[in-house]
């Protein structure tokens, strides 16, 4: 899958362990894209030591109890503005991105999402589905928009809940093929872009 092109420049948004971000680093040469850094929210993130042992900047914005959502933007755009990217991933980022951000990044910003979209949206989706009895399930890929989990959907892919299945082995499943989906996905965005 590598090509000769220059690798596209990929931003990751986290906010917790920062198990995608890693994913994408390590699967990053052979989907011809490089992450050339991490944006947290959360200083406690475990995903900042993770950037910090492969070598990958991190810029934390943490948002101020007085400050509202578009200045804490503000801290984020002028930092995208000293670096030149073609995407930024959402991996974990549990922050809402407000609808002008959005617009500015139309169609640059994309998140992995633990269901097949509509269905279970929100940060307990796959905990949601579990309970629900689902016996299809999956991971859906889409750009963001103003909504919660509601941007148009780029790809999905489904897992089946066996009848001996618990939360942990679904759990399992579903980070499993996030691992495989996202960096696929963000390949073929690329080579449409290109």
């Amino acid at each position: 899958m590598a090509s000769k092109e220059r690798p596209a420049k990929v931003l990751v948004f986290a906010s917790g362990r920062g198990s995608n971000f890693v994913n994408l680093v390590k699967q990053s040469k052979k989907f011809n894209y490089r992450v050339i850094a991490l944006i947290v929210d959360n200083p406690e993130a475990p995903a900042i030591e993770a950037a910090k042992k492969l070598d990958i900047p991190y810029y934390v914005v943490m948002r101020q109890m007085d400050e509202t959502k578009a200045r804490n933007e503000e801290k984020i755009k002028s930092y995208l503005e000293t670096i030149p990217f073609d995407y930024i991933a959402l991996a974990g980022y549990m922050r809402i991105l407000t609808s002008e951000f959005v617009k500015r990044y139309n169609k640059r910003v994309i998140n992995i999402h633990p269901s097949l979209l509509p269905a279970f949206k929100g940060p307990s989706a796959i905990e949601d589905a579990f309970n629900y009895g689902v016996r299809v399930s999956g991971v859906t890929i889409h750009y963001i928009d103003e909504g919660i989990d509601t941007g148009e959907i780029i790809e999905q892919e489904i897992v089946y809940v066996d009848d001996d299945e618990t939360l942990e082995s679904f759990k399992r499943k579903i980070h499993e093929l996030e691992h495989e989906l996202y960096p696929k996905v963000i390949h073929r965005l690329i080579q449409k872009r290109r």
